[in-house]
């Protein structure tokens, strides 16, 4: 399967040209080789580095999908292998309601 179409059918990139893009400027490494042409094949099996947003992403790809599927099919053919969550936003704790060391200040009215 080629690399730009498997980067958006995994969700990574929002359409085919942004992942072209993506591929053309040197940012993915495939098996640890910096990849510029992005009708290169990918096999299971194979290591990809991403940039994201988020930060730099690890994933060895386990099953090539069949189509830009939900989220969660896309998820089942890929594993992270950086160490991150697979879902980001999901991993941040919440912030704490209220801190029960601070006294409390004038002006504050939580009832």
């Amino acid at each position: 399967m080629r690399l730009d179409k498997l980067l958006w059918f995994l969700r990574f990139a929002r359409t085919r040209p942004l992942a072209q893009a993506l591929v053309a400027a040197g940012h993915i490494r495939l098996n640890g080789r910096r990849v510029e042409r992005s009708a290169l094949a990918v096999r299971t099996g194979d290591i990809l580095v991403l940039p994201l947003p988020a930060g730099v992403r690890v994933i060895e790809i386990l099953a090539l999908p069949g189509r830009r599927g939900p989220a969660l099919e896309a998820q089942a053919c890929y594993r992270v292998l950086d160490g991150a969550p697979a879902n980001p936003i999901a991993a941040e704790p919440a912030p704490p309601a209220s801190d029960p060391d601070r006294p409390e200040q004038p002006g504050d009215h939580s009832s």
